[in-house]
């Protein structure tokens, strides 16, 4: 039964001349000052939230973009002050870059962050898309199951870290810790401080290609995956997946149950004021993810997703994800409609993230939360 709702905002800062027929990412180029303007929207939307009983703001880790798209580089940092300047709203990292850290440096600073907000934020980690990113640290992208083992590897030095009171390490990409003498006397064990209080630390992940070898990762540690903004054909066999594989680790689950199901929305009057709002932000969002291979919205938009391969902005229509469902446009009504038949389908749901498109500006994100809090979430909330 659904009983949360959260969104997603990933840190772009208004941008002008948006859609197809806009300024090209590329010619982009926005001073300090504009930049920093994502930390205030944070701010905004969160306290936002927070009045209309919203659960979640999850946040985006991304590096580098003058371009002004994704503008956030530190989540913990940020959760911090966010929850100064608020009630009770959660703050969700979705997703930090694990390639971009050190994992003690990450779960350090995750672990700092959960004892400052009292529990307030929540771990969520996944292996990153931008090579720029990940390189620039210093980090190779490494291909396919090198790329994955370096990940993999990294989570489990977390989860000693935070669910051991002394640990070492010993792997193909870390020697946690380094064999050299600390007090005239062999290092064996470190202990990280602060570990967080709330234990065991809940984990969610993307699960942006549904492959067998993440899912069952995903499963051996028990962590929760989250499905945004993709077809709904590839969003039942995921889920069926995921259950599957949570049932091969002796952990019996409801369908749904552990999955959060997020979607891009419009909501208006009509369908078609819904659309026509909605399309330039479609298109400016189409425009910067395809060539970094992030549209899920068909099965072949998948498969260049496990391939890293770029896709065409074009190859997919706002009508599209509105008939494959990773859209929903419209009325309050319909969005009630279908999340009730979604209940129905997936019994063990209970979260459902709703987010406006890249390139949406701040007043509409507000705007656009406010009605989905007062038109859609009490059908949910009070019952």
């Amino acid at each position: 039964m659904i009983k949360e709702f959260s969104t997603l905002y990933i840190g772009h800062i208004d941008l002008e001349n948006t859609g197809f027929s806009g300024t090209a990412v590329e010619d982009r180029r926005y001073s300090n000052e504009r930049l920093i303007e994502a930390f205030d929207t944070t701010v905004e939307l969160a306290q936002t939230m927070d009045v209309l009983g919203y659960d979640v703001l999850w946040l985006a880790e991304h590096h580098f973009q003058s371009e002004g798209y994704e503008c956030i580089p530190n989540i913990p940092m940020l959760a911090v002050h966010v929850a100064h300047q608020t009630k009770r709203i959660k703050i969700g990292c979705a997703f930090n870059i694990a390639p971009t850290w050190h994992p003690l440096r990450l779960a350090e600073d995750y672990a700092t962050a959960e004892v400052l907000t009292k529990g307030r934020i929540i771990f969520g980690v996944g292996r990153g898309y931008h090579t720029r990113e990940v390189e620039s640290f210093g980090n190779p992208m490494l291909d396919g199951d090198a790329n994955r083992e370096l990940f993999e590897e990294q989570i489990e030095i977390m989860l000693k870290a935070f669910n051991q009171e002394s640990f070492s390490h010993s792997g193909k990409h870390y020697t946690i810790p380094p064999d050299v003498p600390y007090r005239g006397r062999p290092l064996k064990e470190i202990t990280l401080v602060p570990r967080p209080i709330h234990l065991p630390v809940e984990i969610w992940q993307p699960i942006v290609s549904g492959g067998a070898r993440g899912l069952d990762f995903m499963a051996r540690h028990g962590i929760k995956g989250v499905i945004s903004a993709t077809a709904e054909q590839l969003v039942g066999r995921w889920t069926r997946d995921y259950q599957e594989a949570a049932r091969r680790y002796g952990r019996e689950l409801q369908l749904g149950e552990e999955l959060i199901l997020g979607y891009r929305m419009s909501i208006d009057d009509t369908v078609e004021l819904a659309i026509r709002r909605a399309r330039p932000y479609f298109e400016e969002h189409a425009k910067m993810m395809a060539p970094l291979g992030m549209l899920r919205y068909s099965e072949e938009h998948v498969q260049a997703v496990a391939a890293r391969q770029p896709q065409s902005p074009t190859a997919a229509t706002l009508e599209n994800g509105i008939q494959n469902r990773s859209w929903l446009c419209g009325p309050a009504e319909e969005f009630i409609t279908y999340l009730k038949e979604i209940e129905q389908k997936y019994p063990g749901l209970e979260h459902v993230m709703v987010s406006c498109p890249l390139g949406t500006p701040k007043a509409r994100m507000k705007e656009q939360l406010t009605r989905f809090a007062k038109e859609v979430m009490p059908a949910f909330k009070n019952r």
